[in-house]
Order: structure tokens, then sequence, then C-alpha cells
């Protein structure tokens, strides 16, 4: 009987502790409560591509082809990035070389291509024709350029009649024949009808926006990044406007792409969550001040980059984003696509980003970007600007 009363002491202590265990572990971790969750299509995979600009871009353009009511549809990336590494080329050539090459890319482009060349579905153009099953772009886009800097080199100090077409014909190696006529559902199409008759959307309802203090608010500007090939020009608000086109723009229903740099150690897709923790020292009390000076480096960071559940993070200002973008510490590193916002058990926002690199996440390819991380870090976003306040609206000259 005394045996029996110690394991049922036992075991209701154990009970007890796991019952504790069990309650600590549920305060742990971020708990988000759901604002605005909108529709997007599937999550796609990027995988060994620097094609992030064309899928952020297009799944932006899929959202807006569902709120138009149109079906479902995968548009294809590499319609767009072949149109745009054909076109960099001649750009590239003309101007000797003084340009950057490479696969990056922006928002300008999907709008370049979309108003000169059309979109199409994935089916009529997938550009998976060099014997891999996912988008390994390393071989072509070293062959490429190699190709333009050989044009460009070349001894015979003029241009040959054909360079161009000897260009594309490695895009059609690779990516596959440009798609002039395509069957979609029944029907044919161009590239041109196909955007104008199907998606059901206009290339002119679509603009960048960001907020820098290098030029006057409130009016446009060529973007002054490495990826901007083609010099398109970007809208230019207050942070606050910025904050607020966000905001407008998921509670009127629309989703918007988005520019980021990602290189911070607050980003952690494999976490799901993109904070940018507060660690000035100045703005700690003194015991808070003590606690920290006496951490070693390794400790701060872990106690900042845990991803254990919120933590108090930074206020940011007009000029802190400039600051990092004119030291390069904010770069164009990455497109991805916002669907939504939520909020965590401290009240605090977060917007929901679709990443195109696959589903191998907590959150099945998504991740929450806090609000201080999406007003430090965004380049720009792209937005149906029918979304803008009336008065931003007049303020920059749209209709």
């Amino acid at each position: 009987m005394m045996k029996m009363k110690m394991l049922c002491s036992l075991l209701l202590i154990v009970l007890t502790i796991q019952s504790s265990w069990a309650q600590d572990e549920a305060k742990e971790g971020y708990q988000f409560e759901t604002i605005y969750d909108l529709e997007a299509t599937s999550v796609k995979n990027q995988n060994r591509s620097g094609t992030c600009w064309s899928f952020s871009g297009l799944s932006f353009l899929e959202s807006e082809m569902l709120k138009a009511g149109k079906e479902p549809v995968d548009l294809s990336e590499m319609f767009v990035v072949r149109n745009c590494y054909s076109d960099k080329a001649s750009k590239y050539v003309r101007l000797h070389g003084n340009l950057n090459f490479g696969a990056g890319g922006s928002f300008e482009d999907l709008l370049y291509v979309w108003r000169n060349y059309g979109l199409v579905p994935e089916g009529a153009y997938d550009g998976l024709h060099y014997g891999e099953s996912k988008h390994v772009h390393g071989e072509m886009d070293a062959l490429l350029k190699s190709y333009v800097d050989a044009v460009i080199t070349n001894k015979n100090k003029k241009l040959s009649t054909v360079w161009h077409k000897g260009f594309n014909g490695i895009l059609d190696a690779y990516l596959g024949v440009y798609p002039e006529t395509f069957s979609y559902k029944g029907k044919e199409y161009t590239p041109q009808s196909f955007a104008k008759e199907y998606t059901g959307i206009n290339p002119e309802d679509y603009i960048i926006v960001t907020s820098f203090t290098h030029h006057p608010y409130y009016s446009k500007f060529i973007f002054e990044v490495p990826d901007n090939w083609v010099w398109g020009e970007v809208y230019n608000v207050t942070l606050d406007d910025l904050k607020e086109v966000m905001h407008s723009s998921l509670e009127q229903g629309h989703t918007f792409a988005w520019a980021s740099d990602v290189s911070e150690k607050g980003f952690s897709f494999r976490n799901g969550v993109a904070i940018v923790p507060e660690n000035d020292i100045e703005e700690l009390s003194d015991s808070e001040r003590s606690k920290w000076e006496s951490m070693t480096k390794a400790e701060r960071e872990r106690m900042m980059f845990s991803f254990d559940g919120p933590v108090k993070e930074k206020s940011v200002s007009a000029e802190m984003r400039q600051e990092l973008f004119d030291n390069y510490l904010t770069t164009d590193d990455h497109g991805m696509h916002i669907t939504g916002m939520v909020k965590d058990q401290e009240g605090k926002c977060y917007y929901k980003v679709k990443n195109s690199w696959d589903t191998n996440n907590k959150y099945d390819g998504y991740f929450y970007a806090s609000e201080p991380f999406v007003l430090l870090k965004t380049m720009n976003i792209m937005i149906n600007k029918n979304v803008l306040p009336k008065e931003l609206k007049k303020k920059l000259g749209l209709k």
C-alpha cells in the first residue's frame, strides 16, 4: 500500500511537471491572430536562380487577377526572365558593358515586359529545357555574361549583324523557343493578346512606391540600384505615407509586391519571422544596461535572435532608413509578395509574406515580417495605384 501511495505521488509530480512544461511551451513562440489574409496562388520555387523579382511580381499579378474575379492561373516567370535577358543584352552592348548584367532584376522589369511583350501561362513557357526539373541557372547566367562580354571585346572592332540572334539562340536552348502563339483553355493567344484579353488587369494601373530622403517627396525618380537596368521610375512618399499605403492596400483586399533586404540576422525564413530587435544601449534602463553590458556578444545575439517569441524592436525613422541605404546596408536583395497581416500575442503587427523558396519552412513557404522590419528594410513596393488614399494620389499627380 505504501509503495502504491509513493507511485501515485510520483505520478502526480510527473504529471504536474509535464503540465507546467506544456504551459511554458504554449507560452513560447509567436502566436499570430489574422487581421487580413488575402487570396494567393500556390507557393513556387525559384530554386537556384536569381529570379525572385519575377516570381514575386507575377505572384502579385496572380492575386490581382483573383481579386478581379479570374480563375487561378500560374503565369510564366521564365517568359519575363527571357525577355529581360534579351533586351538587357542589347543595352549592355550599347553601353560598352557599363551596365549591371546578370540574373537580378526588379519589379520595373515585370512592368516593362508586361507592357512591351505581354504575359503567358506557365504551360506555354516553363523555361526548363536543359535537363533539370527545377530552375538551375548558374551555367546559363555565366554563359550569357561571357557571350555579351565577347561581343564587346571582339577584335573586329565592330559588331556582327547576328550577335543578338546568337544570344537569343542560347536563351532558346536553355529556356525554350519563344512562344509567338500558344493555346490556353481551348483558345489561341499571343503573349500580348493573353495579357490584354485574359488577365483582366491593366499594366497602367500598377506603380512602384518607395520612401527615401535623397529625393523630394511626392516626386518620381529613377531608383539607383544596380538591378534597375530598365531605369524605371518610382514614386517617393514619406515613411508614414508608405505605411498607410501598405495598410490601405490590404484593407481594400489588394496584396502588394515587396522588394526588401533579407541579409539581416533578424531575418529567419526557417523560423518564419523577420524582426529588428532593439539593441541600442542608450534606450535601456540602468538595470537593463548593466545586464546587457555583462553579456558576451554571443549571449546578446542569442537573446535578440532566439525567435522564441515577441521582442522589443526598433522604432524606425526616415533618417535611419536613408543611412542604411546610403551605406549599402539596405540593398535590393530579394523580391517577395505580401498577402496579409497578423498580430502577435502582444498586439504587434506583422505582414504575411509569400516567398519563392518552396514550402520547406515553418509556415509552408510563408513567413511573418514585423512592421518595424518592413518599414526599415523595404526598398520599394509594387501596388495597384487605385488603393492610394485620395489625397496622396493627388500629391503624386495620379489619376
